[in-house]
């Protein structure tokens, strides 16, 4: 992706140490903790972490937390960003939060860390780099700053990640602004709480696909470290008495158990993550080897800090940072993706002592101690010990769900954009006879490539086509055939594609853009208002489709109408420039001179300097002149 290799050279010297961590206790911090930072990145992996043993890591800045306190095996409750963050911030597994994939709103009810903390009276902020965590989802109760705006590009479509370098900016700007409140109480003596969200590693995986997959993704990983330690530095004297802990939101699968990429399945490929705390004072480096879980680390940031997080599924872990033993207790972790997404069986799982359940309508059953691969699936030789776990999954949360506010359509398409969601949202009942993933395991595969931005051109829609051979009912999939057909001026073959997607019940509008687009181009306007009129009916206020009745009533003669609806659109959304250029082409067309020049000269305004626009705007601007 671009703008991400902003280099900084220089990260706190007092954060860097070896990844080893000495087994003895550490000894008592010399400072109490006012502060906490949370720096959470997405989809990285344990072990491409340099404190975690892997040799070609290039993480000075996170190995330096290692200083303090390292687990060995801390697991995510979801390999969904969403729904993972949401139990970092509340302590509860999914059932607990509501927010059981991307989309789904998280409750507006359940205490996080930012609204205890606020409550407090500690200053909040969090600065997240992309639209899986925008603050309609919920995550931003208790922020007094929740920064998620993103960029647009040069034709003004709205991005839907930003780079490290941005999130770190803003984040030192806030603290910056936090050093110069006037007091009372004194500037020194106000306690906040900063969280740091990075998109660095997940897919696409930078701009050069002609380098091995895993390249791409540690040099992804080496440009988020660099900004951690730019941000580290900037807490200066601030660092001494702040509590910082780094996760994983959750891992990355490249080929493990025929997994590309996350959110299907809950194998610890996905569900491992690397977890760091650092705490004020001089404490020796420690590892803990019990196994966690991020439900755990509301409640124990809450101990340091001393507050409380009422009602969690974690536990607080400040026992095991002198030594001691974590009790024996199961960890819960879901993904409800395959039912949500694709109208599969969701899966569950349980870990107890030595043993893995996952929940499915073909249960596995591991010896994780000899087994760490989950490979070898006892359940058919272990039946009681599946029966017990199963009874403790279907406890935690049954197969199906209730009926949950759902995201809109067009944040539907910014998640399919990330990955996310290639088909509509499905019947939340978990029912009976639904598909178990693993034997759609190819088909998942295929989807994740195609969503993961690593194929184009003819590989894109030989991908697209074998999805659609095992899955012909998967209109994501029809949608996006259609526009590789579209691109490739094959609009005969795009329109069936547009048509199967709309007839299978996709709820976003794209697909009616697109088979719009094929209607304009063989000169059916009346079939295109048709397709579009439609689409207004789907996603009433999708300013884009309205955008698009305006260029189309213009094409038609009727700049009139096309000035109300371009007007309507500009409203909803002012850097939708392809509306603004043909608002002053239906000005100039209708003789409103005066009026096209000021729509034309507010387009070059918002264009960026850059942007190839700009000459056929200014060509436009001298014939009006």
């Amino acid at each position: 992706m671009t703008g991400r290799r902003h280099e900084v050279p220089v990260i706190i010297a007092a954060a860097i140490i070896a990844s080893g961590a000495c087994g003895r206790p550490p000894e008592p911090a010399t400072r109490a903790a006012r502060n906490l930072l949370l720096i959470t990145v997405d989809t990285l992996r344990a072990d491409h972490v340099g404190a975690y043993g892997y040799r070609r890591a290039r993480t000075p800045a996170l190995d330096g937390l290692a200083r303090g306190v390292l687990f060995e095996r801390a697991y995510a409750a979801a390999p969904i960003t969403l729904t993972s963050h949401a139990t970092l911030l509340t302590g509860r597994y999914p059932p607990g939060h509501g927010a059981r994939d991307n989309g789904l709103h998280m409750s507006s009810t359940v205490p996080t860390l930012a609204t205890v903390l606020q409550a407090r009276g500690f200053k909040t902020a969090a600065f997240v780099a992309a639209f899986p965590l925008d603050h309609q989802f919920g995550l931003d109760r208790g922020f007094d700053v929740y920064g998620d705006r993103l960029p647009r590009d040069a034709a003004g479509r709205q991005a839907n990640e930003r780079p490290a370098s941005a999130v770190v900016n803003d984040a030192i700007a806030w603290l910056s602004f936090l050093a110069a409140l006037p007091g009372p109480p004194a500037p020194p003596d106000q306690r906040f709480f900063l969280w740091v969200h990075f998109f660095e590693p997940h897919a696409p995986y930078g701009d050069d696909t002609s380098r091995p997959v895993l390249d791409r993704y540690d040099d992804e990983i080496a440009a988020c470290d660099r900004e951690i330690g730019r941000l580290l530095n900037a807490l200066g004297a601030r660092l001494a008495e702040t509590v910082i802990v780094a996760a994983g939101d959750h891992g990355e699968a490249f080929g493990e158990h025929g997994e590309y990429a996350h959110s299907i399945f809950v194998y610890d490929t996905t569900l491992r993550v690397p977890l760091l705390m650092r705490l004020p004072g001089d404490m020796s480096p420690r590892v803990v080897t019990d196994p966690v879980t991020l439900a755990d680390v509301a409640p124990t940031v809450a101990k340091l800090l001393d507050v409380e997080m009422k009602d969690v599924d974690g536990i607080d872990l400040t026992n095991a940072f002198t030594g001691a033993r974590l009790p024996s207790r199961e960890l819960y972790a879901e993904s409800f993706a395959p039912l949500l997404e694709f109208g599969w069986a969701p899966l569950r799982a349980i870990r107890s002592d030595r043993w893995k359940y996952i929940a499915a309508p073909k249960p596995e059953l591991y010896d994780i101690e000899k087994d760490a691969g989950e490979q070898s699936n006892l359940v058919s030789t272990e039946e009681t010990v599946a029966r017990r776990l199963d009874d403790r999954a279907n406890r935690y949360s049954p197969s199906g769900l209730p009926r949950t506010r759902v995201i809109d359509a067009s944040g539907l398409d910014r998640l399919r954009a990330l990955g996310y969601s290639m088909g509509p949202r499905h019947e939340l009942n978990g029912g009976g006879g639904r598909t178990d993933p693993k034997d759609r395991r190819e088909v998942a595969a295929r989807i994740a490539q195609v969503t993961s931005g690593e194929l184009s051109g003819d590989a894109l829609q030989s991908a697209l086509e074998d999805i659609l051979r095992v899955d012909p009912s998967n209109s994501q999939a029809h949608m996006r055939l259609g526009y590789a057909r579209l691109a490739k001026n094959d609009c005969a073959r795009a329109e069936q594609e547009f048509t199967w997607a709309i007839d299978g019940g996709l709820p976003a509008a794209d697909a009616h853009l697109g088979l719009a687009t094929c209607l304009g181009r063989r000169n059916d306007l009346a079939g295109a208002a048709r397709v579009l009129a439609e689409a207004r009916r789907r996603e009433p206020s999708n300013p884009i489709v309205i955008a698009n009745i305006g260029i189309l009533q213009a094409t038609r003669g009727d700049n009139a109408a096309a000035i109300r609806s371009l007007q309507e659109a500009l409203a909803a959304d002012p850097n939708l420039h392809e509306a603004r250029f043909n608002l002053a082409l239906a000005y100039a067309r209708l003789g409103r001179r005066a009026d096209a020049i000021a729509a034309a000269e507010e387009l070059l305004r918002r264009l960026p300097a850059d942007a190839p626009q700009r000459g056929e705007v200014q060509r436009l601007l001298r014939s009006l002149q």
